[in-house]
């Protein structure tokens, strides 16, 4: 952060991104060792936010107000992979790319991170619900990598209004 510090925000969050090798598949229960064939092939068997799956919403939730302004810093550990950050219903209101406040985006759905980078995003909340951190490589879902951040409070029908019933709690 520059000296005087970036404009003030209502909450912030440490998000760090990794790919992990181990010697069993994903889900796999009980002990995993370290697999250097997996690593030297760049194949892991697990993304993980904040070092374990589920991390983010089941071990420690993320929660915020509508009407509140978001901060996240964003690394990712690697070794190997980069991110294309996301939170699926957001736009970031600005992008700090790799932590540079010389240059700041602005209006970005997808940020790019490289193994050992770090971003920092803000972006305004304005609708209830439950949205999901990813990087847009999704099918790094499907090893661990999706986190949850839920936001609390009235809906404003002038930001959007669901038709869809069967949506419940997701319908943002």
């Amino acid at each position: 952060e520059p000296k005087a510090g970036l404009p003030k925000v209502d909450k912030e969050f440490y998000v760090m991104q990794g790919d992990l090798y181990t010697n069993h598949k994903f889900g796999t229960k009980g002990h995993h060792e370290y697999s250097h064939d997996k690593a030297g092939d760049e194949l892991p068997s697990y993304y993980t936010f904040n070092g374990s799956v589920g991390a983010l919403g089941k071990e420690h939730k993320m929660e915020v107000n509508v009407g509140e302004t978001v901060r996240v810093y964003f690394g990712v550990g690697g070794p190997n992979k980069v991110s294309s950050f996301h939170v699926i219903g957001e736009i970031f209101d600005k992008v700090y790319s790799e932590g540079s406040t010389n240059t700041v985006k602005e209006n970005v759905q997808t940020t790019l991170v490289p193994a050992g980078g770090a971003t920092i995003v803000d972006f305004k909340v304005q609708h209830p619900g439950k949205y999901i951190l990813v990087d847009h490589a999704l099918s790094r879902a499907g090893k661990g990598l999706a986190g949850i951040l839920e936001v609390k409070g009235k809906a404003d029908a002038t930001v959007y209004k669901s038709t869809d019933k069967s949506a419940g709690d997701m319908a943002h």
